[in-house]
């Protein structure tokens, strides 16, 4: 009796001690950056108010816009200005405007060249292994390949789809089955109508810039 009573009572202290070390390890591990994902809500006067930071205990928030999650091999300065010359041989190449490329580009891995997304999808335009295949690019991390193997399909996407960008976005995001599977439509998975309205926006804004 005495002998198990001593076990027990090392194993709490055991416990106890592992307990402690992942409670100091969790107050020295960095916090995770927030994404941007987007909230509305309206007041009593009817007033609709957006925020990343839903902070009002009284609004009964809608979340409206989710920003894609990415991750990344490892921390490096983004600039998106670098790609540029890249970006204007691609849409010469591909017969695109260089604003709907440097768009996906922004939604895709926010011109992080080294971007993973947690489904695979790799580089500046997030190329899946067998598109990246199909599209006959090497290396997925070097920008100027990634993104004329993605220009290249979203050309191909826009032609298949007679010009229509916002099918031809869906496509990309969701695949071309998906867009088939829903009649030539947007599928209805929330990701991806974002993604096509994040895209626009980016678009729009290059546009004007």
């Amino acid at each position: 009796m005495i002998h198990n009573m001593k076990n027990n009572y090392s194993k709490i202290i055991l416990f106890g001690r592992v307990v402690l070390l992942v409670f100091f390890a969790l107050l020295i591990v960095p916090a995770v950056p927030s994404h941007a994902d987007i909230f509305k809500y309206v007041d009593k006067d009817g007033v609709i108010h957006l925020t990343n930071v839903p902070s009002n205990p009284q609004a009964k928030y809608v979340l409206i816009m989710k920003e894609k999650r990415v991750l990344f091999s490892r921390k490096i300065n983004v600039n998106s200005a670098a790609y540029d010359k890249i970006i204007r041989r691609a849409a010469g190449k591909f017969n695109l405007d260089i604003a709907l490329i440097k768009a996906v580009i922004k939604a895709e891995s926010n011109f992080n060249h080294q971007a993973i997304s947690p489904a695979g999808a790799k580089g500046l335009m997030q190329l899946m292994p067998q598109t990246a295949s199909a599209l006959n690019v090497d290396d997925v991390f070097h920008p100027s390949e990634n993104i004329f193997g993605g220009a290249r399909y979203l050309s191909y996407l826009l032609n298949l789809y007679r010009g229509n960008l916002t099918l031809a976005l869906a496509a990309y995001n969701a695949g071309e089955g998906a867009v088939a599977k829903y009649n030539y439509t947007i599928p209805p998975y929330r990701e991806t109508q974002n993604y096509v309205r994040r895209v626009l926006a980016f678009y729009e804004s290059y546009s004007k810039s």
